[in-house]
């Protein structure tokens, strides 16, 4: 689980670099600054979420693999297929219903951040 999230942290990193990048060359003259500023929203919550996922790993070598840090992961890549993946889309197409999807996203950060949280207050020393 460790080597997993390692690798998927830093994939969704390196992506979130490439579709930042995408948006700041690419779309910037195509799309109203409304919908970039959303764009950029999206890639911010995946870097930030993507180098969480990195923490997990490292918590995991650090503490043990758990069943709190392994839905903490999945929840963290949910939260940015979800969140971060519906507002590319919604910057990029207009389509607005796709907004609906955002919350659910967001729903998955905070609850795989919860799960981070139980499983540190659980802990009974450092290891």
């Amino acid at each position: 689980m460790q080597r997993t999230f390692l690798a998927w942290g830093s994939l969704l990193a390196m992506l979130s670099v490439a579709i930042g990048a995408f948006g700041a060359h690419l779309l910037k003259p195509i799309i109203d600054a409304d919908s970039l500023k959303v764009y950029e929203t999206g890639v911010q919550y995946q870097m930030m979420h993507a180098l969480g996922l990195i923490l997990i790993a490292l918590l995991i070598g650090q503490w043990g693999e758990s069943p709190r840090l392994r839905w903490t992961g999945i929840l963290l890549i949910s939260g940015i297929v979800l969140f971060s993946g519906s507002l590319y889309v919604l910057s990029i197409t207009g389509i607005t219903i796709l907004g609906a999807i955002t919350p659910f996203g967001g729903l998955c950060f905070l609850a795989g951040w919860l799960c981070l949280s139980l499983e540190a207050f659980s802990r009974k020393t450092g290891r």
